[in-house]
């Protein structure tokens, strides 16, 4: 969750400043809970446990689901964002314009995998576990995970920017995380992104991460496997290329040829060095954050 000084992000800072909201969010990371759970281990009545969860809820902090139990029908809360970051100065970007577009994750357009990979959708296996052709499966379209310990995805990005207007800055956030045989949190993986052809610079993702089960994460996928990632902003920038405000490279837009019609956008995960982790790309339905790929490109 990306927060920043403006009015948006108020209804989150005010959702924090309970004693008793950030005990229920204490709780809810241990464990899924329903308010009278909630109520009853903080010695609150249900209705006023109901008002600190509707903050929290309103806040995009905490999420619930109506769940039958034991005959009755109970609200189960759950953490909907495991960080935050708090950007204290107003980004230019901001007060720009922009093109947005959500880019499927099945929808790439060229791909090199190697065991062990696989994808999947939200209903269903893709193919068979470890077979790289399956990558090429037209069920690719709806995949909402795909894995792989070593190789490199690719995309299309159409340039929506129309005569006379200058790209600012491109933002792409999306989220990934490392691949290792079922899991492993501690399993660190170097991931470089690639866009025209030109390397923008590396994130390491930490780990596996598959500890907790992801809160998007459908019913039918296996608890011993990936469940979620981390959700990274990449943004180039004239100075640079930066992830989650964190400089990786000097590449600008001056040193990438952004001026055709469409943009080749590659994530890699190769096998250089000591950090050979892999790759778990997360779309909709699956993991924590309920979204493709998003692309925007802010101009003047």
């Amino acid at each position: 969750m990306q927060l920043t000084t403006n009015a948006n992000s108020l209804r989150v800072y005010e959702a924090l400043a309970s004693e008793v909201r950030l005990k229920i969010i204490d709780r809810l990371f241990e464990k899924e809970s329903h308010v009278k759970e909630l109520a009853g281990e903080l010695f609150l009545s249900s209705a006023v446990v109901s008002g600190h969860i509707r903050k929290l809820e309103e806040a995009g902090i905490v999420g619930s689901r109506m769940v039958r139990v034991d005959g009755g029908t109970y609200k189960v809360c759950y953490i909907r964002t495991e960080f935050m970051q708090i950007r204290l100065s107003p980004a230019s970007p901001e007060t720009l314009s922009f093109h947005e577009l959500s880019l499927p994750i099945g929808q790439y357009t060229d791909y090199e995998a190697w065991p062990t990979c696989g994808l999947a959708t939200t209903r269903a296996l893709i193919g068979q576990y470890d077979n790289p052709a399956c990558f090429m499966d037209p069920k690719r379209v709806d995949a909402g995970i795909l894995w792989f310990a070593k190789g490199w995805i690719e995309y299309k990005i159409p340039n929506y920017l129309h005569n006379g207007e200058s790209l600012h800055e491109l933002e792409i956030s999306l989220e990934l995380g490392s691949e290792a045989p079922r899991f492993n949190e501690n399993w660190p993986s170097d991931i470089r992104f690639w866009l025209n052809g030109q390397l923008l610079g590396l994130w390491t993702s930490p780990g596996d991460f598959g500890k907790k089960r992801g809160q998007l994460t459908p019913e039918w996928w296996y608890s011993d496997v990936n469940q979620y990632g981390l959700l990274k902003v990449l943004r180039i920038k004239r100075t640079g290329t930066y992830v989650d405000g964190q400089k990786i490279s000097d590449i600008g837009l001056g040193d990438i040829d952004t001026g055709a019609m469409k943009w080749t956008f590659r994530i890699a995960a190769e096998d250089q060095g000591r950090r050979r982790g892999g790759l778990t790309l997360y779309g909709k339905g699956f993991g924590n954050y309920n979204q493709d790929i998003m692309v925007r490109m802010y101009y003047v």
